[in-house]
């Protein structure tokens, strides 16, 4: 054996050596859940709704995502900071002098009384009463941040994980990775307010650059989906029809293998022809017993926009119970100058009164109905706004400007951990200080209650490997039970 074999033998068993140890230390990253998967869902283009497996065992089945629209004052509803109350009409010391909409005045206490909440003694704002009642179920996230201060930009940060139009939401996401376990109703559902659209629409729902099936579809008790019954044709004949559509588009299918854009536009016509029967008696409420109806709000003769508001809110129920597996319901809409939203640049208290109400009792009573039925188990119920508010009025105004360094959202419901409060603001609520959260962490943590790795769920668009929270984002262990 010649000098030249020896060598090769001997990088035969380096080579060898350092291939057993990696494949080890893949084996331990697998165990530990941190071997990264660029691996796409395997979807059937034809099927494209069929359910898939989560990454790992998930804790929760399903989300509702309560949406309030115009930046939600923390300091008016979760954000306790008495000492606005010690420092209030006076300037905030080292300040800005101007902020988003203009210059600055003086630090105004908060508009609310807050008390001591359940067993764990949160302070929550009288603005909310009824959802007070449920901070024991609630994990709070103190410390968000947003990278943008404008309505449009951080609505589409917070549902797409992009400052840009153009990219996926949350919930297509989750219907992308997932698929539904409904069929004949859509995986993903938007609920808008009554009164609107938020300010950035259906970017909030939008699908991006993932395959169209996996945009949400919009509709709510006012106006139902457009154009979903057929005009003077009998169920026979609407039967008989689609019956012959169905073999012809199987034809057509068949005679064009391998399309899966067309493959997908058969799959989204036959759901909409499924929904035609299931959308009509979903929004029938006739039987929905009376006390549910008080529960929520829903005959509220005073109120109407409190009264439409809690019909959003048991539809949301009562597609979560149908199988559908994300419902976002928007609470707010655009171009109001707070009159619609939670704007509150002007007069702050004034507009809060009127949708504090709004939220409030329809929002409690969902969490309420869900855990009565044995679905909180399994339902993740996420209460998000797209930044929070500055803890000084506006100069010659009666409101607050816009702060995204430094607000609240909560989860509550399945897999996670109840009555507690993660991260900090500083004390007069201007900045977080204390562990400090992106909403990438915030929408990492989702997608891991419904058992997704956020760094393995990615789609290829423009030869770069894409996924909700970019190149960024944790989980946030704290809040998980």
């Amino acid at each position: 054996m010649d000098c030249d074999e020896r060598k090769t033998r001997r990088s035969f068993l380096s080579d060898a050596s350092l291939a057993l140890g990696g494949m080890a230390l893949c084996t331990l990253l697998q165990r530990e859940g941190l071997l990264a998967d660029q691996t796409a869902p395997a979807i059937v283009p034809d099927h494209p709704y069929l359910p898939r497996a989560s990454h790992f065992p998930s804790s929760a089945k399903r989300v509702v995502m309560v949406f309030c629209a115009g930046a939600v004052s923390q300091l008016e509803t979760w954000d306790y900071k008495p000492a606005l109350i010690r420092w209030d009409g006076q300037p905030l010391p080292n300040g800005p002098a101007v902020t988003f909409q203009g210059p600055a005045g003086n630090l105004a206490r908060p508009q609310y009384r807050f008390r001591q909440q359940g067993q764990t003694g949160k302070w929550v704002s009288d603005l909310l009463p009824h959802l007070a009642a449920w901070t024991d179920e609630i994990a709070f996230v103190h410390s968000l941040t947003s990278k943008s201060n404008t309505h449009g930009p951080a609505e589409n940060f917070l549902s797409t994980g992009s400052v840009l139009d153009g990219f996926p939401s949350l919930g297509s996401w989750l219907t992308y990775a997932l698929g539904s376990e409904c069929d004949d109703l859509p995986a993903y559902v938007a609920i808008p307010d009554p009164r609107g659209v938020p300010q950035n629409g259906s970017n909030n729902w939008g699908c991006g650059f993932l395959p169209s099936a996996f945009q949400a579809t919009a509709f709510n008790t006012k106006e139902p989906i457009r154009h979903l019954s057929p005009v003077g044709v009998s169920a026979q004949a609407d039967l008989a029809s689609r019956g012959f559509l169905d073999r012809m588009n199987a034809a057509h299918l068949e005679a064009n293998a391998g399309d899966e854009k067309l493959a997908a536009r058969i799959a989204s016509y036959q759901l909409a022809a499924r929904m035609q029967l299931s959308v009509p008696g979903l929004l029938d409420f006739s039987d929905e017993p009376q006390h549910v109806l008080e529960m929520y709000g829903a005959d509220d003769s005073v109120n109407a926009d409190k009264a439409a508001f809690a019909r959003h809110a048991i539809l949301a129920r009562r597609l979560l119970e149908k199988g559908v597996r994300f419902v976002q319901l928007f609470n707010g809409a655009y171009a109001s100058a707070g009159k619609l939203n939670w704007d509150g640049h002007t007069a702050l208290k004034e507009q809060y009164d009127i949708h504090g109400a709004i939220l409030d009792q329809p929002t409690a009573a969902l969490l309420a109905d869900l855990k009565a039925r044995g679905m909180l188990e399994d339902t993740l119920v996420v209460w998000c706004t797209e930044f929070g508010r500055m803890p000084f009025f506006q100069k010659g105004a009666l409101g607050r400007d816009h702060n995204p360094d430094g607000f609240t959202c909560w989860l509550a419901g399945a897999g996670v951990r109840p009555g507690v409060s993660y991260g900090e603001t500083d004390e007069l609520g201007v900045k977080a200080v204390e562990r400090v959260a992106s909403l990438y962490d915030f929408n990492a943590t989702i997608l891991h209650l419904m058992g997704l790795d956020h760094q393995r769920l990615t789609f290829e668009h423009n030869g770069i490997q894409r996924r909700l929270t970019n190149v960024e984002g944790h989980v946030i262990q704290e809040v998980l039970s």
